[in-house]
């Protein structure tokens, strides 16, 4: 199946907080937002709520779509209440979890707890479709919030859209009676795509012996969803007394859920630190604390460094701890991580959708795993089938035309790294650093699990590239004079830009430099557009940062 290619659009300054324009997919359910200067990135950075409450789009994780909004303020005007607000949930599971994070005290994310008696649980029904709400006195938001942006269990806004069909039906129920379920068909359809990826081309190792099956997938409502649902998992399996290691970077949410829950996390940003991780399983296990698990990204977010997953195996073997890897930026179609993963967790809101209109992350237990046997039925019990069926069929419909996308994607992203990498060895260039899979010093981590070529698709190294320059002013310039989506999110039919590392650690930029991870670093997200377009696109951004670093000289 073919892809529609994406032209590059004028997108002059858009106003923020608007979706840049799209005509590909409607944009009612887009999960992007446009920042089109490094002045609005920084207003970004402030997050002054002032400024927030002009977003018209966002993603949905992070401030609720405005469908979410629409429904919970009918229920609170149906109620009959006053300065309150709730966050709706599709299970009555997840809603008791967030009111036990949020009410705990001390909360493990060193905000203040809410008092119990001000915060509870009602549900709803509205169209058919049942709902938790979670209600609080609405100055307890900032306090109730982080949960909600955290983990990304709340209803996506396609529940909200269909449920908003028929507002006139809206009543309250128990909140402890069965729930309808919705159509199974698309969770199905899409957990089985998801098993004809990974056994798709599969590389030769020793964990393949036995295929995963559709009752090995599951399904969740976002990628952060699946990383604390993995994690929660691993915690009961532990007596959630052992601590997690995270080797090499990652999305800076999923630090967040090994620091908010959890006894323990080791972060080793480098991912060169095999001895020292080494001997933290020692000691954690001399302790009678013995790690859980070693998570990785495969490559990590932003800079794209691949670890050697071969020799973690080896490591977790000898000390018993389960391997759980994100390969959410290379992707299935291009590498096949079931040799050594015991856990795969993907955002399937990224690249396997591509479209940035759909929500959903999905996690894999391998059957070939030694410790398939212990975890199976504790990842089947806390299972809780809260994706909607809408969104898993718009992701399935998506995924169909996942290989073209990532054949372009790949081919995009791979001509922008050539071209980066040839400006940094220009001692003129302000272009200093490119940070990409191919052009890395750990390719050969990344190769070693590169599925095999076929007449109908040759893998690459996936769609997300960071840049470096050599100074702030040049920095700036660049991105101000790149015309494409600039923003958060990877994985779309759109180029995205953003200054990932000033977007994410403006407070912490010292700490973080000792990572790798420098303020003047642009992540890029190559997308659908003409190759030659999209170079001369780039080309034109980095002449007038040269044209910057000319007049600074």
């Amino acid at each position: 199946m073919e892809t529609k290619v994406v032209p590059i659009v004028p997108l002059g300054e858009v106003f923020h907080g608007i979706a840049a324009p799209n005509d590909t997919k409607p944009a009612h359910h887009t999960i992007t937002v446009h920042l089109p200067t490094w002045n609005l990135m920084l207003e970004f950075v402030k997050k002054d709520p002032a400024f927030f409450a002009k977003f018209v789009d966002f993603y949905p994780r992070f401030i609720p779509h405005r469908d979410i909004k629409q429904l919970v303020g009918l229920i609170l005007n149906f109620i009959k209440t006053e300065n309150t607000m709730g966050l709706p949930y599709p299970s009555l599971k997840v809603a008791k979890k967030s009111v036990e994070f949020v009410t705990a005290n001390p909360r493990t994310d060193n905000v203040d707890s809410v008092p119990k008696e001000e915060i509870s649980i009602r549900a709803f029904e509205m169209n058919g479709l049942r709902m938790y709400v979670v209600l609080f006195p609405l100055p307890r938001q900032p306090l109730v919030l982080p949960w909600w942006q955290n983990t990304g269990t709340g209803i996506s806004s396609r529940f909200a859209e269909d449920a908003l069909e028929d507002p006139s039906s809206l009543k309250e129920v128990d909140p402890e009676s069965p729930r309808l379920q919705w159509n199974q068909e698309p969770i199905q359809a899409l957990t089985k795509r998801i098993v004809d990826l990974i056994e798709r081309e599969p590389i030769v190792g020793p964990l393949r012996k036995t295929k995963v099956q559709p009752s090995d997938v599951y399904l969740y409502t976002s990628g952060m969803t699946a990383i604390w649902a993995v994690h929660d998992c691993l915690l009961q399996w532990k007596y959630n007394k052992c601590p997690t290691v995270l080797f090499g970077l990652a999305f800076h949410q999923t630090i967040h859920i090994f620091e908010h829950f959890g006894p323990e996390i080791k972060n080793l940003p480098l991912a060169t630190e095999y001895d020292e991780l080494e001997q933290y399983l020692t000691m954690q296990a001399e302790k009678g604390r013995p790690v859980q698990a070693v998570w990785v990204e495969f490559p990590s977010n932003p800079i794209l460094v691949s670890a050697d997953l071969w020799k973690l195996r080896s490591i977790c073997d000898k000390h018993k701890a389960v391997l759980v890897v994100d390969e959410t930026i290379s992707g299935f179609c291009n590498v096949d991580v079931v040799p050594v993963a015991d856990v795969i967790v993907t955002s399937l809101t990224k690249t396997f959708n591509g479209y940035a209109d759909a929500i959903a992350g999905s996690a894999v237990l391998n059957p070939n795993s030694s410790f398939y046997a212990e975890l199976k039925p504790i990842f089947d019990e806390i299972y809780g089938n809260d994706l909607y069926a809408r969104d898993a069929q718009i992701i399935l419909d998506n995924n169909q035309d996942y290989f073209p996308r990532s054949t372009t994607y790949n081919n995009n992203a791979a001509m922008l790294a050539d071209y980066f990498y040839e400006e940094s060895k220009d001692p003129n260039s302000p272009v200093a650093k490119v940070y990409y899979p191919s052009v890395s010093p750990t390719k050969a981590n990344y190769d070693a699990f590169m599925r095999p070529a076929t007449k109908d698709f040759k893998p690459g190294y996936g769609c997300l590239l960071s840049v470096e320059f050599d100074c702030e002013e040049t920095t700036i310039a660049f991105y101000d004079n790149l015309k494409v989506n600039d923003g958060p999110h990877l994985g779309a039919h759109r180029t995205l830009a953003l200054p990932y590392v000033r977007a994410l650690y403006e407070d912490h930029l010292e700490e973080v430099a000792s990572m790798g991870l420098k303020k003047e670093q642009i992540r890029i997200s190559a997308g659908l557009e003409p190759a030659d377009e999209l170079l001369e696109t780039f080309k034109f951004a980095v002449k007038r940062a040269s044209e910057v670093r000319s007049k600074r000289d």
